[in-house]
């Protein structure tokens, strides 16, 4: 698996998140992907790790997006940047610009297309 398909792989768990009022259930990787156990591992290691940090994550969220909370924010948008914004913020293996533009990428798959733009944005203002 790709690093690429990693990030897409967390981005679906986080997306989960606000829909379980407890822990989300263990990432069931998709039939068409294979994954192995060490992919599923870290996959499932970076969504706890998002979780764990979520009150952080989502405080500079919203004070990089000019006034939107995070109630506000769709999503699909809002967990593209909290994939982005914990690379930035606690992964110290992956480059800021990396981050940026994956999370920019992804947008271009899941979000309409005036996404982009917005995610640019608050990931700049977070840099």
């Amino acid at each position: 698996m790709t690093r690429h398909e990693l990030r897409e792989q967390v981005f679906k768990g986080v997306f989960q998140i606000p829909f379980y009022e407890d822990d989300i259930p263990e990432l069931e990787v998709e039939n068409d992907i294979s994954c192995s156990e060490e992919e599923l591992e870290y996959i499932n290691s970076r969504i706890t790790a998002i979780k764990e940090n979520i009150k952080t994550i989502d405080e500079k969220i919203e004070k990089c997006s000019k006034g939107w909370k995070t109630k506000r924010i769709g999503k699909a948008e809002l967990a593209i940047l909290r994939v982005a914004v914990y690379e930035i913020l606690f992964d110290d293996d992956i480059p800021d610009k990396v981050a940026v533009n994956e999370a920019i990428e992804l947008s271009k798959v899941y979000c309409d297309e005036k996404a982009s733009s917005f995610i640019n944005g608050v990931l700049s203002g977070l840099l």
